[in-house]
């Protein structure tokens, strides 16, 4: 009996290994300059809340601007040299940060750009990573797929984080970044051989779309032409077109709204609750810079218990009611995180409660990507992740902002408690929705 490819290791398909380590070593250099760049702002150049606010919102906010044209552009081109170039570009414009530092240059309004460019490089990279990963394993291994996906990312969240708040108080922030630089050009190394739905050479032995099973049922669309022969005809749509219909398809999707209401929700919490911890750690209680990085590592903690055991508790309780049912249990953790303020020993009770949220999201991240995943259309699939990120990293962008504001006007506590309150209630999309019965 010949084997196919639900049979197969995942990691025995040479382009979806190959995408899945450069995936893990720019994670893991993504999360130290995520503790290092506000780290350098706070100690190196005196920032306070609403600068390391802004700072923080600016990388997602890009992703009102480019969205739905990266979509649409994404749809267009091919993925594999679209992320190489994203990568590139990361490292180039990290790279920037050490070399103004050490020249004496380096300012707020350089920080912000770098924020911003980065912000919009790792749009393109994620949208097209999404889109390409259903051709690379299939859509019946979606799940096992993003699985492995959201937790090794959340184990390199964990290493990244825990290892830059030591590593910025033992050799310094522009370091820290200059090995995110570095972290990039590996990534784009190991992107080199990752194939492509529609022009990968056919024939290749390691190339599993040559072996996927058709298109089950489930299948929104019809048997499709291949993407080859799509493509010229794509290509002469206006992008305006395209973007309009990618917009319909997820608003006219009952299932994609509700996850994006509570994901909106969520992300707007999180930078609430967030990127106002080296003020709070640092500045107001006087902790070392490595606290910081180990609050945040037990996020990554939870992103990666939750993403290991969304598989089973998915097929044991269905997707959708798997979803609601972790939104509304953990709900109460919410309320602890703000008392992080009041300092002594409710850091680390603050710190658990991060852990319970993360856990949440990791088993979302898994669940609810993999379903995004499975009911769109694979012309589509650029486009419906463009829109969503619109949204979902507009919303981090927005909380960003909002930390800012609030952390400015009413102090830190004030914004940790509203973020507090939008996560507590982030729930509520599920009602009376579709989605709590999905499989």
């Amino acid at each position: 009996m010949s084997t196919t490819v639900k049979e197969e290791p995942l990691l025995r398909l040479r382009g979806f290994r190959n995408l899945f380590v450069a995936g893990a070593v720019s994670q893991l250099g993504s999360q130290i300059s995520y503790v290092a760049l506000p780290l350098l702002a706070v100690t190196a150049l005196g920032a306070g809340a609403g600068e390391v606010g802004l700072l923080s919102a600016l990388g997602t906010l890009t992703v009102l601007l480019l969205g739905l044209p990266a979509g649409a552009w994404v749809d267009r081109v091919r993925r594999r040299p679209l992320m190489i170039a994203t990568d590139l570009l990361r490292a180039a414009v990290l790279l920037s940060v050490p070399l103004a530092w050490w020249a004496g240059q380096l300012s707020m309004g350089h920080l912000y750009v770098v924020a911003v460019l980065t912000g919009a490089g790792t749009l393109l990279f994620d949208v097209a990573a999404y889109s390409i990963v259903p051709a690379l394993v299939g859509r019946e291994r979606l799940t096992p797929a993003n699985t492995l996906l959201v937790g090794t990312g959340a184990g390199m969240d964990v290493a990244g984080r825990s290892a830059a708040g030591v590593l910025v108080q033992v050799a310094g922030a522009p370091v820290a970044i200059l090995l995110d630089a570095l972290s990039y050009v590996w990534s784009a190394a190991w992107l080199r051989t990752v194939p492509e739905p529609g022009w990968a050479r056919r024939g290749s032995a390691d190339d599993p779309m040559e072996r996927q099973e058709p298109m089950g049922p489930q299948e929104p669309m019809g048997r499709q032409e291949p993407a080859e022969r799509q493509e010229p005809a794509e290509r002469r749509e206006p992008m305006g077109r395209q973007i309009a219909e990618g917009v319909r398809f997820l608003f006219g999707n009952p299932i994609l709204v509700t996850a994006l209401l509570q994901g909106t929700m969520a992300n707007l919490a999180f930078p609430l609750c967030s990127v106002l911890l080296p003020v709070v750690l640092v500045q107001q209680l006087g902790h070392p810079e490595w606290v910081v990085g180990a609050y945040l590592a037990t996020g990554g903690l939870g992103v990666l218990a939750g993403s290991a055991g969304a598989n089973a508790v998915g097929r044991r309780l269905g997707t959708g009611r798997a979803a609601w049912l972790a939104s509304v249990v953990t709900t109460p953790a919410a309320l602890v995180v703000p008392l992080l303020t009041w300092g002594g020993p409710w850091v680390w009770a603050s710190a658990a409660a991060w852990f319970v949220l993360t856990f949440r999201t990791g088993l979302n991240n898994v669940l609810l990507v993999s379903l995004r995943q499975r009911v769109t259309p694979d012309a589509m699939l650029g486009r419906m992740t463009a829109t969503m990120r619109l949204l979902l990293t507009g919303a981090l962008g927005a909380g960003g902002l909002l930390a800012a504001g609030v952390g400015e006007l009413w102090g830190a506590g004030a914004a940790m408690a509203l973020g507090a309150a939008v996560m507590a209630l982030s729930w509520l999309p599920y009602v009376r929705s579709p989605l709590r019965h999905e499989p």
